[in-house]
């Protein structure tokens, strides 16, 4: 399927053309017809299936085609959603998507000055993207008026949910226009979720793609286990492959990510760290330079890489393994996003195996081990001698198929040994 059999209109095609996509993902071949029709829409997605066209390219088309000439534009659609990452990006879909239909769109967020986001809104925007504190702050000081909504995403609301925002959104829907258009987009649909999407949705039409725990099937993905002193040894070594030319690191406290890029830097690889106590400039820049392959190694915490969404990104390295396999699954979903390759690597140490555990129950599925490295862990009654590396390279292939592929897979009695 084309874009084209989606009746897009043409300057929004000639849009998607120049950002090299002709093929809609799944939600976008079922969402986009449904969203044009003026119908609410209940999506049940999560980041990397494509979703950010999928309302962005509707919502464009709808106000083209529905043009306001007033003096000032006033906002007419507006996206709410949890960070402010995830924000910025969805603007620059808008922009990227909309260069040729002459409407105009902005992003408010918090930890940064107001005064350039105000002076936006003062010239007068027709989509406004928003996280929800600072939304409600500026519409308090009389700087944003929604009373002429035509179009309202939530995005991501299980997020929302997790970031405490639920209260925030709820004074929000207290203000918006009773008529208008509602989508509403979530990976997960616990009951409070269900709640709010029956008080936000009239006679929805419900799209749902791939649930979390398979959109890990097309990530290639690799676990090295490692002493956790070797860790950083480990790294290093790996990123020797030059065909790495940009790789997203997981750590699980911000203290360790700040470590592992002075680790890095030190041995001459450009890496910064992504998180929450970074100042929104810094992160807005370090994930500038990522995109622009400027910095080769972004080390990102969880809250911190929600959103993140880089294009033709190829590696995750989890260089400590999440203790909710859930969380496995959102990280790796950086990448492989929209059908893209990608290839994820774990670092697992000892401690480290009854978590590695839950995420294969998880994703029900052993994730293959590469054993012939340099650094292997060193267990205390080992079941099976360990095998010294070929100390050429620390291959990212697959584990050696002459071997027994249950020993590599994990089965039988090495298993114990996890």
């Amino acid at each position: 399927m084309q874009f084209q059999s989606l009746n897009i209109i043409d300057p929004i095609l000639r849009s998607l053309k120049e950002e090299g996509y002709t093929s809609p993902t799944p939600i976008q071949a079922q969402a986009i017809p449904i969203v044009l029709q003026g119908t609410d829409l209940l999506g049940l997605a999560q980041t990397g299936t494509g979703k950010t066209a999928a309302f962005a390219v509707p919502i464009l088309q709808l106000l083209y085609s529905n043009k306001s000439f007033d003096k000032k534009r006033k906002i007419r659609s507006l996206v709410v959603t949890p960070t402010r990452e995830l924000a910025i990006q969805i603007d620059e879909s808008f922009k990227a998507y909309g260069r040729h239909t002459g409407l105009t769109s902005t992003v408010v967020f918090g930890g940064v000055n107001q005064n350039p986001q105000t002076t936006a809104l003062e010239r007068g925007v027709d989509i406004l993207v928003a996280t929800p504190g600072r939304l409600l702050d500026l519409m308090t000081q009389g700087h944003i008026s929604l009373k002429n909504i035509e179009i309202f995403v939530l995005d991501e609301v299980d997020r929302m949910l997790d970031m405490g925002f639920i209260h925030d959104v709820k004074k929000l829907l207290a203000v918006l226009p009773h008529k208008k258009q509602s989508l509403f987009f979530s990976a997960t649909m616990p009951h409070e979720i269900v709640k709010l999407a029956n008080s936000i949705l009239h006679n929805p039409s419900k799209v749902e793609v791939t649930p979390s725990a398979t959109t890990v099937d097309i990530v290639k993905q690799y676990v090295y286990f490692v002493d956790k002193g070797n860790k950083n040894a480990l790294l290093v070594e790996l990123l020797k492959d030059k065909t790495i030319k940009t790789a997203l690191v997981f750590t699980r406290t911000k203290y360790g990510a700040d470590k592992v890029v002075r680790m890095l830097v030190k041995n001459n690889i450009k890496a910064e760290a992504i998180h929450g106590d970074k100042a929104q400039n810094a992160r807005q820049r370090a994930l500038t330079n990522f995109k622009a392959q400027t910095t080769r190694v972004l080390v990102a915490t969880d809250i911190a890489a929600r959103g993140i969404d880089v294009d033709d990104m190829e590696f995750v390295i989890n260089y400590e393994i999440p203790n909710i396999a859930e969380t496995y699954v959102h990280r790796i979903g950086r990448t492989g996003r929209a059908g893209a390759k990608g290839t994820a690597y774990s670092f697992c140490d000892a401690s480290e195996k009854e978590y590695l555990r839950d995420i294969e129950k998880l994703i029900t599925k052993r994730i293959p081990i590469i054993d012939n490295h340099p650094f292997p862990l060193i267990d205390h009654n080992p079941v099976k001698p360990v095998q010294r590396p070929d100390k050429n390279h620390l291959t990212h292939s697959k584990p050696n198929p002459s071997r027994n592929p249950r020993k590599s897979h994990g089965f039988g009695r090495p298993n114990s040994n996890r």
